[in-house]
């Protein structure tokens, strides 16, 4: 079979086959580099001083142009489920809110807590059909953690408008490697720490309509940060609120930034397709070699995530030969990203013999 090469190599060393970006991308050197000297730079603040708004501008930029979306429509955090409480307190009381079972906690737990809300499930491949009339948001990931199942977003989004229901669509698992446009949804989180390479403390809200007033959330978090002009918002309350959604910014993690910065310019430098035929071509190759082998992974066509049931034994093999993957739900996970090789490939199929 061809021989595939890392994206962006000289960018990364690993000291593993690193398998495992389903769990926490590798950051790029030129990141690490970038942590280093603010870290440096931050024991006297004698050169430049804190530059706190730059870096976020520039991740922001950089997440809005890979999403297909203008800067204004985007906020950022630290953690998805922060951006989805805000969605959850926004809602009005008896809503109802459809997920896909066995959905990833931070996208489901904020509506299972939030009093008044009405929280059903139904099976992944169902969810479409499972859209009702009264169904206020209908909620789901991009692509499943647990096994890498790409959900029908299309068929999803439709449904969801037939009967006036907004969508929420978390693209942890998917942002940085599946061509995605924010702005067929209505709304858009996503933590970059995995497949956007970013340091953990990142996160992003997108909002899909044109404005504040279609968004149909409430600034509850709103902290100085979010004032139309935050240095004229520390004391008191924010007489002026931004224009944009910026007003559901979070006080953003200085150093995380300042990594996401130079991770998320990386990306859009070599471009998701670019990365998509990358990683999919590495998870083809594996699903091939697993099918040589008598194994049959979890239906995931098109994905970069490949989990295989009855071989979650074989973690602890893989970890003592220096191959990191996981185990979700009893099953061996991969996740194949563009610092991969068909050299780790090959490895890991040799490991299952």
């Amino acid at each position: 079979m061809q021989r595939i090469e890392p994206l962006a190599g000289d960018q990364f060393t690993p000291l593993t086959t690193y398998l495992n970006t389903a769990s926490s991308g590798l950051l790029p050197a030129r990141s690490a580099a970038a942590l280093r000297a603010a870290v440096e730079e931050s024991g006297s603040y004698g050169t430049m001083g804190l530059d706190y708004f730059g870096p976020a501008v520039a991740a922001r930029t950089a997440f809005a142009r890979m999403m297909h979306v203008p800067p204004e429509r985007v906020a950022i955090g630290g953690a998805v489920a922060v951006h989805v409480a805000l969605i959850a307190g926004s809602l009005p009381e008896g809503a109802e809110v459809l997920v896909p079972e066995g959905e990833f906690s931070s996208l489901v737990n904020p509506f299972a807590v939030r009093s008044g809300i009405k929280l059903r499930t139904a099976p992944l491949a169902d969810l479409a059909d499972a859209v009702r009339p009264g169904t206020a948001l209908v909620a789901f990931a991009a692509v499943q953690a647990r096994d890498g199942r790409i959900a029908d977003m299309d068929a999803v989004r439709e449904a969801a408008r037939a009967h006036s229901a907004r969508t929420l669509v978390d693209a942890t698992q998917a942002a940085g490697w599946l061509p995605l446009r924010a702005g067929d949804f209505d709304y858009l989180v996503c933590g970059a720490y995995k497949w956007l390479l970013c340091p953990r403390g990142t996160s992003f809200l997108v909002c899909g309509g044109e404005g504040p007033e279609s968004d149909g959330l409430e600034a509850l978090h709103a902290g100085w940060v979010a004032g139309a002009d935050p240095m004229e918002a520390n004391y008191g309350p924010i007489q002026r609120l931004a224009a944009d959604a910026r007003r559901y910014d979070e006080p953003h993690a200085h150093y995380s930034y300042v990594g996401a910065e130079h991770s998320l310019a990386l990306l859009n430098e070599l471009g998701v397709e670019t990365v998509y035929a990358h990683d999919l071509a590495l998870a083809d190759r594996y699903r091939a070699g697993l099918a040589e082998r008598g194994h049959t992974p979890v239906p995931a066509p098109g994905s970069a995530i490949v989990s295989v049931p009855g071989l979650g034994d074989a973690a602890e093999r893989m970890e003592a030969a220096g191959v990191r993957v996981a185990v979700r739900a009893g099953h061996l996970r991969a996740a194949f990203h563009l610092y991969n090789s068909s050299d780790d490939v090959d490895r890991l199929l040799e490991l299952l013999e």
